[in-house]
């Protein structure tokens, strides 16, 4: 391409330099001939076209040479986009990946956090109940558990332990605990030493039955009672008179025997003669206890049938048929109504039907009479729960104050009689108990039933009220509206225009 626009330039000098030799010559003047200069301009021309040909051709190679490589640019260029593409959708998977793996973490350190707190109490436990539990056992036992109880004592306080290892030896202990208790539902067994009678320091084995600790020495010769000696894990090994020690022996040998001996230590006998009954307390009560009675009846009685009435009522309401009552009235079929009325035992109904036959009278006195005459039968027995409530709680004080009476009067004449003056004391207490408890289980059904009488009286006054929207005089007239409307079974309330 240089070498094109050098020979243009020479080429287009020449030009202008004939143009101007041939301007210099005056108007009609004939031009020259040269020769040499035409036969310059002619070999400029042909290496003018012959280096326009070449560059021709090397443009048309070039061209040739940028579509051959243009392809599988484009191509390249279509794949690394691609590649460009899939990059970025892992880049954003990787992405949601890694949010939710902030998450997960989150979540497992909250986790681990709880847990290490959960591991701290339980440690706290463990660690208490092996610093307490040397306290709650016979001595005689520590010299089976001794060494269990000191290695998960000490856990805690050895810094050289991880947290498993220290945790792992206060279960190890923990085991030995529960292995003990379930030994002890038919007796435990286990190796110990003991001083006997000379204070000799005997080897042996314990039986724990119950609160009673035996012992009996690999010989046999020594065995009796393990009494426990103060400040001292070695028990005293008392004997027992007569044929007492053989049984003794074979328990602790063999795990197997007869012993004529109450572990209870006379708890056994104890419990049987405190055993009580609902039937002892009442007595126990005093003569107050009575009257208390017959309250819990009454209102036990008067509970039930108030329940079973609701019951038998809920079975009778009938709203179809209701409904079907203020239709007629509404298109003015008395007579319809009535008969619709009275076949049902809706209690509702039955109101509506005595004012409708008393509609030429009066309506509002005989809804009033009729309303009242039902709510009646609902009100039926809550005086009686309302008394007990309220009378109930002062006999309980009242036969607390004459315990209380009868305690003084125990304490200012005989002060060594202390069953009776806690017997009186007892009274009082009962009688107090007894009192509250009947006045609060008989408050909750009188709230409900008061709570259905008040529903019902709604029901009756809606009722009502709709009826006498129906039974409007001439005067004021109902629209036909509001006569659909109290017919569907809503009551409204219209002024006439």
């Amino acid at each position: 391409m240089k070498t094109i626009l050098i020979s243009l330039i020479a080429v287009l000098g020449l030009s202008a330099a004939a143009s101007g030799a041939t301007g210099g010559l005056p108007a009609g003047a004939a031009v020259p001939t040269v020769t040499a200069g035409t036969d310059v301009t002619g070999r400029l021309g042909r290496s003018v076209e012959e280096e326009l040909a070449k560059s021709t051709e090397e443009l048309t190679a070039l061209q040739k040479r940028i579509l051959a490589e243009k392809l599988p640019m484009a191509k390249e260029l279509t794949d690394q986009e691609n590649r460009l593409a899939d990059l970025r959708r892992d880049q954003a998977g990787v992405a949601r990946d890694v949010d939710r793996a902030s998450g997960h973490v989150v979540v497992l350190t909250a986790e681990i956090k709880a847990r290490k707190l959960e591991l701290d109490y339980v440690t706290n436990l463990l660690d208490d109940y092996a610093r307490t539990f040397e306290t709650k056992v016979s001595p005689c036992e520590l010299q089976h558990c001794r060494e269990s109880i000191d290695t998960a004592r000490l856990a805690m306080t050895n810094d050289d332990l991880t947290m498993s290892e220290k945790f792992i030896r206060q279960l190890a202990f923990f085991d030995v605990t529960r292995t003990r208790a379930f030994d002890l539902i038919g007796g435990m067994r286990f190796a110990g030493v003991g001083v006997d009678q000379q204070g000799n320091v005997v080897d042996g084995q314990f039986a724990m039955l119950g609160p009673i600790m035996l012992f009996s020495d690999k010989t046999g010769t020594t065995s009796g009672l393990a009494v426990v000696q103060t400040d001292s894990d070695k028990p005293l090994i008392r004997p027992l008179e007569g044929d007492l020690q053989p049984g003794i022996a074979a328990i602790v040998d063999k795990g197997e025997g007869t012993l004529p001996l109450d572990p209870s230590l006379g708890g056994a006998l104890a419990a049987l003669v405190q055993k009580t009954n609902i039937i002892h307390i009442f007595l126990k009560g005093g003569p107050i206890m009575w009257p208390l009675l017959v309250a819990a009846i009454l209102a036990l009685g008067t509970v039930l049938e108030r329940f079973l009435f609701l019951s038998v009522e809920r079975l009778r309401r009938n709203p179809g048929a209701m409904e079907a009552f203020f239709a007629a009235v509404a298109k003015g079929d008395y007579g319809r109504a009535l008969e619709i009325g009275k076949k049902t035992k809706f209690y509702v109904l039955r109101p509506l039907c005595y004012a409708l036959e008393h509609k030429d009278v009066s309506v509002s006195n005989a809804l009033i009479y009729a309303q009242a005459k039902e709510l009646k039968r609902f009100d039926r027995g809550l005086a009686i729960l309302d008394t007990i409530i309220t009378l109930a709680p002062l006999l309980g004080l009242l036969g607390t104050v004459t315990g209380m009476m009868g305690s003084f009067s125990l304490i200012s004449g005989n002060l060594g009689a202390p069953g009776e003056i806690t017997g009186g004391i007892a009274e009082a207490l009962i009688a107090t108990a007894c009192g509250l408890g009947i006045a609060i289980t008989s408050l909750i059904p009188f709230n409900a039933l008061n709570a259905k009488v008040e529903q019902a009286r709604h029901e009756l006054g809606s009722a009502a009220t709709q009826l006498e929207l129906l039974l409007q005089p001439a005067t004021a007239p109902v629209s036909a509206a509001a006569a659909k409307v109290a017919a569907a079974g809503a009551p409204v309330l219209e002024t006439a225009s």
